[in-house]
């Protein structure tokens, strides 16, 4: 077996990150909420963040899971590790967006392989991202830092927020965090995921969005699938809007852009995703890894293009219908991730497990994670009743 390097992950969810990473020939060390089934099947080491979501990320935790993944790597030969070799960086995916000092500190004490904390403020803030749109000439929906005296069209989100779940048309609905004010348009959902470095980029591919709302969330993210089926100007509009983002931003590494795109293909932007984000699954290609490339990208190598996924990918989150005080141990199918371990307790709204599928047509590979997401609710109940 040839010696493989250790990498650290720190993410709220670090399975899709881990997964890419050991096909892509690392030992992945994980932090994150879930130390779910599948983290722990390809990781070498893993450490749960006790305060899990509603909390965010907290430094106390975070550095204490990175102390304990770094403090014996040494030990760890049995999956290929060389003796004595450090962990040769860490790469943070969702949970620092509103929080760069952290990730700021991170830095001071490991190589990060991505963006760094100037970057990830300077597009996670909504006044400075308004303003480098506006240099960049990309339309960008008109915000406000205090309460629009007419709050119809207006909605209400959390600065450096991440999921959808902190985006509200109640504008008085407390959110947690520093809030803002963003206009209302409507359209469909569609992220372009890139690799980046220097100021060049590659597009990765296309992917359409969908919610998954609730009566306090209306806006949760629910799923996407790939190819979008969005008219070649659109997308030659949206690369072009990549295109200048990198060149005036130092992004680096894999990162993605959400957009709204209206029936006469009218497009802005909202929102720039600093860090490998949820579409990896469906990018994720099927020779090679997303993570190694986004390891080059960060150490300065780009792929000259990168070869499409054939037919169609999709996922979609499952969400608890109910709370689940005992998750039970479960043959879980093939086509599930980020399965709880036995006995893990679930709050109603939580994740649950996530659910894939590969279709011919992107329209046919929504509707099976679909239909699939109804089975594993259905089934998953009738288990635990």
């Amino acid at each position: 077996m040839g010696v493989k390097p250790a990498i650290l992950i720190v993410a709220a969810s670090g399975r899709a990150l881990a997964a890419s990473a050991a096909r892509g020939g690392f030992v992945p060390y994980v932090a994150d909420f879930f130390a779910d089934q599948d983290t722990l099947a390809v990781a070498g080491r893993t450490r749960r963040l006790p305060s899990g979501l509603p909390a965010g990320m907290q430094a106390d935790e975070v550095f204490d899971a990175l102390a304990a993944l770094t403090s014996s790597a040494a030990m760890e030969t049995g999956l290929g590790l060389a003796p004595g070799d450090d962990p040769v960086g860490v790469v943070c995916g969702t949970g620092f967006e509103d929080r760069p000092h952290l990730l700021a500190e991170i830095g001071r004490r490991f190589r990060i392989m991505g963006n760094d904390a100037e970057t990830v403020h300077a597009v996670k803030d909504p006044v400075s991202l308004a303003a480098l749109c506006a240099a960049c000439q990309i339309p960008y929906p008109e915000i406000a830092l205090k309460r629009p005296a007419e709050p119809e069209g207006w909605l209400k989100k959390r600065r450096g927020g991440a999921g959808g779940s902190h985006v509200s048309t109640d504008l008085d609905r407390p959110k947690g965090g520093t809030s803002y004010f963003q206009r209302h348009l409507g359209g469909q959902s569609v992220s372009i995921a890139f690799l980046a470095h220097a100021g060049r980029a590659v597009v990765l591919g296309f992917s359409a969005q969908w919610t998954s709302p609730t009566r306090e969330a209306p806006f949760r993210y629910g799923g996407a699938v790939a190819p979008a089926q969005i008219s070649p100007s659109v997308a030659e509009t949206l690369a072009g809007w990549v295109a200048r983002l990198v060149a005036a931003v130092p992004l680096a590494g894999l990162n993605s852009v959400d957009a709204l795109v209206a029936a006469d293909d009218t497009a802005f932007l909202l929102d720039v995703n600093p860090r490998p984000g949820a579409t990896l699954d469906i990018f994720e290609p099927e020779q090679g890894s997303l993570f190694a490339l986004h390891v080059k990208a960060c150490c300065g190598a780009l792929p000259a293009g990168m070869a499409g996924r054939a037919g169609a990918s999709a996922t979609t989150i499952v969400y608890a219908d109910r709370d689940i005080e005992f998750v039970p141990a479960l043959a879980w199918p093939a086509w599930t991730a980020d399965r709880p371990r036995a006995g893990t307790a679930i709050r109603a709204g939580e994740p649950l497990c996530t659910v894939l599928a590969t279709e011919r047509t992107a329209g046919s590979a929504r509707a099976m994670v679909e239909r699939r997401r109804e089975a594993i609710l259905s089934g998953f109940c009738e288990k635990v009743a």
